[in-house]
């Protein structure tokens, strides 16, 4: 496994992480052999996963261009993940270019890369944290630069909520984020889901568990997925299959069926 120049030298490249497995998933180059191993045995297990990333990477673009729309222009991406194409800021200043957009995220190589590829874009930072730790992410410096919290914030949690268990109280977390932010604030969130999945899904989740990961999954009802919005108000269609929140054509489904609604996707606002 060669070490790119991009790679920070206290990272374990032998050790997959979920974010990089993403990237590989979504054709990325910014993985390593145990990243590829565990995406290639978690599509074994589930055939058409590959669709399934696309389909939320969809309803990223989707999403962040409607809240633009609706004159956001602020964005908190949180487990933001590594930068491929499409990412929010690109999205989010092409339609308006005075759009500001904080990226956080606590893989070192998420966070090495987007620092390298933000380079003399001013309205655009990251963060390296966890976004268990609510307090210290909101008094980053970098935060308080970009981000106005009296003015509504766009606040997105895309495939991560899953990765935290339950004993650290993921709706505790989200509550915290909401409390802090401007009434009018927007929250975007994709979380993976067991309703009408089969054998496979259980497969694909023991790959990672057997895996060396610290990555583990949580899978949750849709009943435990709207909880999370606790606060806000879901806006139409409400919380439902990725693929079927506002598509805007074919390329933002999958043909495979079951891989549009293995991601639950929902947006509320904060009254």
């Amino acid at each position: 496994m060669r070490r790119g120049e991009w790679v920070p030298p206290d990272v374990d490249i032998s050790v997959p992480s979920m974010s990089r497995t993403y990237d590989y998933l979504l054709g990325g180059a910014h993985n390593f052999a145990a990243d590829r191993a565990v995406g290639e045995r978690i599509e074994a297990a589930m055939p058409g996963l590959r669709a399934a990333a696309r389909v939320n990477r969809a309803f990223l673009a989707r999403v962040v261009r409607h809240l633009v729309a609706r004159g956001v222009r602020q964005f908190l991406d949180i487990g933001s993940g590594i930068p491929t194409v499409g990412n929010v800021h690109e999205v989010a200043q092409a339609r308006a270019p005075g759009c500001r957009v904080l990226y956080v995220d606590r893989d070192p190589v998420a966070v090495a890369h987007s620092e390298l590829i933000l380079v003399g874009n001013d309205r655009v930072d990251v963060v390296p944290a966890d976004l268990r730790d609510p307090a210290g992410i909101l008094a980053d410096r970098r935060v308080r630069r970009l981000l106005d919290l009296d003015e509504p914030v766009a606040l997105l949690m895309l495939l991560v909520l899953h990765w935290v268990p339950d004993e650290d109280d993921p709706a505790g977390l989200v509550a915290r984020y909401r409390d802090a932010l401007a009434p009018g604030s927007w929250f975007a969130m994709t979380h993976v889901t067991a309703d009408g999945q089969g054998e496979e899904l259980s497969e694909a989740t023991d790959v990672i568990r057997r895996s060396r990961s610290r990555d583990q999954v949580t899978l949750r009802s849709r009943a435990e997925i709207a909880g999370l919005f606790a606060g806000f108000d879901l806006v139409e269609p409400g919380l439902v299959g990725c693929a079927g929140w506002r598509p805007g054509g074919p390329a933002d489904m999958a043909d495979e069926s079951d891989m549009n609604v293995l991601v639950y996707a929902g947006v509320g606002r904060k009254a």
